[in-house]
């Protein structure tokens, strides 16, 4: 070895200790004479005493050295409790260089002031500051967590192929053309569900992989176009088999990287009531300002906007404060979510309303809404109307904007649920059509298995997610085994025999043999381990992650590729026109 101890491991014990020791120039101080680094390395950071100028004079920030000298404790007042080895320094006798740096493209220390994509273009250094250094060593802590546990509840791990044929799966795929059979492709993997299921099929009963994922989707802070989740499967089983195992999973990583204790049974929602009063089907608990359904109370109205299927109400503490500029502003967040606007009314000190929506309403409505919301004076009421679903989903959006302006999330609480009986169907683009909200095995609720073909919008699924702090981590079902119920979900989404036979032959085929039942879930990775460790994006807890636009400022991928690329890799072959 070149070193002979660690710099981030001396102590007041190793005073008087010969070293050699081997790192990175983190600062330098000159202080008269005497010259201070901060040598850091993987183990930490130490101060290195320099008293010759000649062992100091070329030394610039991140050159990396070796240091021969001795520990002392440090001269009493110089103690620095910031840092584990703060009692002591080395005095250096002796400096190598071993690498020379060139000047920085930013300064490690401040690189929270530094762009994105700077950082991202310098991963390799920004790597070096401590902060993102934690977080991968988090990520490699609850990586060897979660396969302790996965062991101890024997599983077996098995890997899947990343090259496959392409499936519908929600998203778009991935392509990879086949130089040896011009004209194909494979598709990389948007998850291993068809693989699992078959694994089940094979008997393995319990299934396990920590897996790469590909989906082609419009990005945003924890999305990125290739993630990592925990896959996992297992036959003979009910839900309660797999949330036990999902909860026995999350309770030793919160426990073992975060020392927060969850409860023994994690709580359960169901998705009607999550969205009856947070707007959301992941809804965020550290905080309250639930929302209020109001289409009774405005089933006589003479307001055109309140004449519709649902009507609800969130409400702003005091939001009537706000500006008339301020106020427009949530208009156009409300458009940039899809929506006609955000309707409002603003609770005076008096008790009376304010607001371009106050004098549409009568009289009666006006008393009453106050206490109905549950609004104070200073208060500010949003409301939304229309089908159920959407005006939920803009109040639950608006609920979040108002916990975040007005500082109402508790950041201490860590609070954790499953979601049950989700839908099987949602309302594709065409009308009239429907569409699995989750994937077309997902199993009917067991009430609906007999008919649910006939109710489609109304039919419940044996789907659930985890959602921890307004984060879904974790979304799974019970899978559909029989052939003939798996025909009816087929019928139900406009999906023919010859379709399914195309897209899901190989899985169809093996389902003639004797399926078990089964089911799983998966483990958004990505999203578990930024929340351990306190980051704002998946971007903070992966090594290489990409930009939002899908980029990768270190290598410049995606590039173009020659024509000779094309050529050799058949891109442009046209198979059907080669067989002809």
């Amino acid at each position: 070895m070149i070193r002979t101890h660690e710099a981030g491991a001396l102590r007041a014990g190793n005073a008087g200790e010969s070293v050699v020791l081997a790192g990175w120039v983190a600062r330098r101080r000159d202080h008269g004479g005497v010259v201070f680094l901060d040598l850091r390395e993987a183990s930490g950071v130490v101060q290195v005493v320099v008293r010759e100028d000649d062992l100091a004079h070329d030394l610039r920030a991140e050159y990396c050295i070796k240091v021969t000298g001795s520990v002392r404790v440090r001269p009493e007042g110089n103690e620095n409790p910031d840092i584990p080895t703060g009692a002591v320094e080395v005095v250096a006798d002796e400096i190598e260089v071993l690498s020379e740096a060139a000047p920085l493209p930013f300064q490690l220390d401040s690189a929270s002031d530094v762009a994105e994509e700077t950082r991202l273009r310098y991963r390799y250094l920004d790597i070096r500051r401590s902060e993102m250094a934690e977080n991968l060593r988090i990520r490699s802590k609850a990586t060897y967590i979660a396969h302790e546990t996965m062991r101890d509840l024997g599983f077996t791990y098995i890997e899947t192929p990343y090259m496959t044929r392409s499936t519908p799966e929600g998203a778009r795929d991935f392509l990879v053309p086949v130089r040896l059979q011009p004209g194909h492709w494979y598709a990389l993997p948007q998850s291993p569900q068809l693989f699992k299921q078959l694994l089940m099929v094979g008997g393995m009963e319990r299934y396990y992989q920590l897996t790469r994922c590909f989906r082609d989707e419009d990005l945003r802070a924890d999305r990125q176009p290739e993630f990592t989740q925990i896959d996992l499967e297992m036959s003979f089983v009910d839900e309660e088999d797999i949330f036990a195992v999902g909860e026995q999973l999350f309770t030793r990583l919160l426990r073992e990287v975060r020392g927060i204790e969850l409860p023994e049974r994690f709580p359960r929602m169901r998705f009607a009531e999550a969205m009856d009063r947070f707007g959301s089907d992941k809804p965020d608990l550290r905080f309250g300002q639930e929302l209020v359904e109001m289409t009774d109370y405005f089933a006589d109205t003479t307001f055109r906007v309140f004449q519709a299927p649902y009507v609800g109400a969130v409400v702003m503490p005091g939001g009537a404060s706000q500006t008339r500029k301020e106020l427009d502003a949530w208009q156009d967040w409300a458009r940039s979510r899809g929506a006609k606007g955000l309707a409002y009314v603003l609770v005076q000190e008096d008790g009376t309303l304010g607001g371009p929506v106050a004098k549409n309403l009568s009289d009666a409505e006006r008393e009453g809404l106050a206490a109905k919301v549950g609004a104070a004076p200073g208060d500010a009421v949003f409301f939304a109307a229309g089908k159920r679903f959407e005006a939920q989903e803009l109040l639950g959006a608006a609920r979040l904007e108002i916990g975040r302006r007005c500082d109402l999330i508790d950041a201490s609480r860590w609070e954790i649920l499953w979601i049950t009986d989700m839908p099987l169907f949602e309302e594709a683009d065409e009308e009239g059509s429907w569409k699995p909200v989750h994937h077309p095995f997902t199993a009917p609720a067991v009430e609906d298995e007999d008919d649910f073909q006939d109710h489609p919008g109304t039919t419940n699924s044996r789907a659930f997610d985890l959602v921890l702090n307004g984060y879904e981590l974790v979304s799974g079902s019970i899978r559909i085994h029989r052939a003939e119920m798996q025909q009816r979900v087929f019928d139900t989404i406009g999906l023919s025999k010859e379709e399914a036979e195309s897209k899901f032959g190989f899985l169809l085929e093996a389902f003639k043999f004797g399926p078990p039942p089964h089911g799983g879930l998966a483990v958004g990775w990505d999203r578990i381990i930024m929340l351990l460790a306190g980051q704002p994006t998946i971007r903070e807890v992966i090594a290489f992650p990409k930009t939002a636009s899908g980029g990768d400022p270190l290598t410049g991928a995606p590039t173009p590729i020659t024509a000779e690329q094309r050529a050799e890799a058949g891109v442009d072959v046209d198979p059907e026109a080669e067989e002809a």
